[in-house]
């Protein structure tokens, strides 16, 4: 480290005159030059209060141009007098010095830091072989500690991505499966991990053979941080199941996603990033795959089979029990000697089950319709493909337990019932008892059930449930549109009235899930909705900061103020439109869940006048209920 005048160091980073950053600056120089490739920096006297009336002290970071610059904050504290940032004191960060580390007037920084550590990014990138942090404070005296940190110089090709740039594009690519080209890698955003530029747009297009499909999975993808719908973002990612624009989006994200995880349907995929948001975001880093559909060898494992339990380590290829179905593919996962328990009473019955040879069936537990083996224990792994999801549906529940509370499933037999988010198993709901469970629905493509039956009685028979692989979501009204992996559009030219739902009603609404429903009436028509049953998990204002899920109304597809969020439970309500044209849209987070809506909708002429008052959110009421629940009951005064 080398602490100098800024004219001390102007090979290396020149500031133009009549710059935004001042030619008085002070500044501390670290340079990989001698290789040292990290390191620590900190703010005056650290953990002491900063001195006022720092009018600006550079830090610089110079790597080796083929390498990026990491800063990382361990401890933040700045003084903040406003929420921009921008007067008071401040760190600013420039992260995108293209052109050598030369800063002038026009030179955008990329962020402003002030606050605390949970308000800035613990992580910085450089897009380039410099980084430049801008210290300031003003006049008045405050007894903050600044802020400590580490840096370091990586090499820049652990962020180029495997496939071939399209010839005349900013960041096109094509990654075709051949016996030349690798079955799997990785690709970046644009100077990913470094923000993305402002106005970016790329295509990344796989093209596999037949009989393959493409499996990509984001290991992390950050654009911006906020819960509003994705109609209302200006940065997003989508994914579309095949090779051009017009393919069905299976996926679209405008926020935050780790281990995002999509598998297409067919040999091809296509990813666009598309970017025109001022402030853009890190981007993303995500993995590729080739998969081969011919290479799924999927058995059986028949629990009835006495030699089967007896010798676990044969697996027998007919229908089993546990399965069945018209033309579904179930199948278990190959036993190795001593995977299943070490007696005869033990029943192992792990099953996988996919969409591709059947869209629908039976699973039940061992030896349904008659009573369960004591210490049963059986794993049921559901895979779809595209925008499916698993949906499953209970026929008859019957399991064992000792008395007590009825909800206490950790000491019964029991279902439990896990989905995939964020690259790690969420259990949703654990189920026991004689009581018949709400219909479930997958986040993803993915869905498990784990079985475990320790007792066996002669007065229980187990359970049975209907699968079924559905694109719709559960959504039976309205023509479902292929530019959203969730919207339905209503028309008063095909249906002048008619009924809509949040996703799999009456069941739980799956996690992670944003929904569109775009009503369009005739000219001089509007539409008139009336919700009938109202419990999406949330509290006023359903926001993200209580992570609520919530519904939105809008006479536009952005945003429109007229009208604020619904959540919680509500009391039946009526919403209009102003014109002819209404949007809503259903947005649940990764947290909690709720059994959604129902309501019913009709297309009037614009002058027939309101019936009802309009509900407003003022009437709304939050109590906490039971179990610490925290749940939204909205009182409704005047109709």
């Amino acid at each position: 480290m080398q602490q100098c005048r800024l004219v001390a160091f102007v090979t290396l980073l020149i500031v133009a005159e009549h710059s935004a950053v001042s030619p008085a600056c002070e500044c501390i120089h670290f340079t990989s030059t001698f290789g040292k490739t990290s390191g620590t920096f900190k703010s005056p006297d650290f953990p002491r209060a900063y001195d006022s009336g720092i009018e600006c002290l550079l830090y610089s970071f110079v790597a080796r141009r083929d390498q990026i610059v990491e800063l990382s904050f361990r401890s933040f504290d700045v003084h903040k007098t406003h929420q921009d940032c921008l007067r008071g004191d401040y760190v600013k960060a420039f992260l995108s010095l293209e052109k050598g580390g030369e800063v002038n007037e026009k030179t955008a920084w990329s962020h402003v830091l002030c606050g605390e550590l949970s308000e800035v990014p613990h992580r910085l990138y450089s897009s380039g072989h410099v980084a430049l942090l801008e210290f300031h404070t003003d006049h008045r005296p405050s007894n903050h500690s600044g802020f400590m940190g580490t840096f370091r110089f990586l090499d820049r090709r652990l962020f180029l991505t495997d496939g071939q740039k399209v010839a005349g594009t900013h960041c096109d690519y094509l990654f075709a499966s051949s016996n030349f080209s690798l079955s799997k890698g990785k690709f970046f955003s644009p100077r990913f991990p470094s923000n993305y530029p402002p106005g970016v747009s790329c295509n990344y297009r796989f093209a596999g053979r037949s009989q393959e499909r493409v499996r990509v999975v984001f290991e992390e993808l950050n654009l911006q941080k906020s819960d509003v719908s994705c109609l209302e973002r200006e940065d997003i990612v989508r994914v579309h199941d095949g090779a051009v624009r017009l393919a069905p989006v299976i996926a679209a994200v405008c926020n935050q996603a780790y281990q995002l995880e999509v598998l297409s349907t067919g040999p091809d995929l296509l990813v666009r990033l598309s970017g025109t948001s001022p402030a853009p975001g890190q981007g993303f880093r995500a993995t590729y795959e080739f998969e081969s559909t011919s290479d799924e060898n999927l058995q059986y494992l028949d629990p009835k089979q006495s030699e089967s339990m007896m010798n676990p380590s044969r697996v027998i290829n007919a229908p089993t029990a546990a399965t069945s179905g018209s033309g579904g593919h179930a199948a278990s996962a190959p036993l190795t000697p001593g995977a299943a328990a070490s007696t005869t009473s033990a029943v192992n019955c792990d099953v996988l089950i996919t969409s591709d040879e059947g869209k629908n069936g039976t699973i039940a537990s061992p030896s349904f319709p008659q009573p369960y083996p004591p210490r049963s224990l059986c794993r049921y792994e559901f895979q779809g493909r595209g925008k499916e999801r698993v949906q499953l549906t209970f026929r008859e529940f019957n399991l064992y337990h000792a008395g007590g509370d009825e909800n206490d499933c950790e000491s019964s037999d029991s279902l439990n019932a896990y989905v995939h988010l964020e690259g790690r198993s969420e259990k949703i709901d654990s189920f026991c008892g004689n009581n018949l469970p709400l219909p479930l629905m997958s986040s993803g493509s993915k869905l498990s059930l784990e079985f475990r039956g320790a007792v066996s009685s002669r007065h229980v028979r187990g359970f049975q449930a209907f699968y079924s692989f559905t694109e719709n979501f559960g959504i039976s009204s309205g023509r479902q549109l292929s530019a959203h992996p969730c919207g339905f559009e209503f028309n008063s030219t095909e249906a002048a009235n008619g009924t809509f739902s949040s996703p799999n009603y009456p069941g739980y609404y799956p996690r992670d899930t944003e929904c569109h429903y775009l009503f369009y009436g005739r000219p001089g028509e509007k539409v008139h909705l009336h919700f009938t049953y109202f419990d999406v998990e949330g509290v006023l204002p359903c926001e993200a900061t209580s992570a609520s899920d919530y519904v939105e109304f809008s006479n536009y597809m952005t945003q429109d103020r007229k009208y604020s969020r619904y959540c919680g439970q509500l009391k039946g309500f009526e919403v209009e439109s102003d014109k002819r044209t209404f949007r809503v849209t259903f947005r649940s987070n990764d947290r909690l869940d709720g059994t959604g809506f129902h309501a019913t909708y009709h297309f009037r002429p614009e002058s027939e006048p309101n019936l009802r008052k309009p509900f407003t959110s003022a009437a709304a009421k939050t109590t906490i209920a039971p179990a610490g629940l925290a749940l939204c009951w909205l009182l409704v005064g005047a109709w």
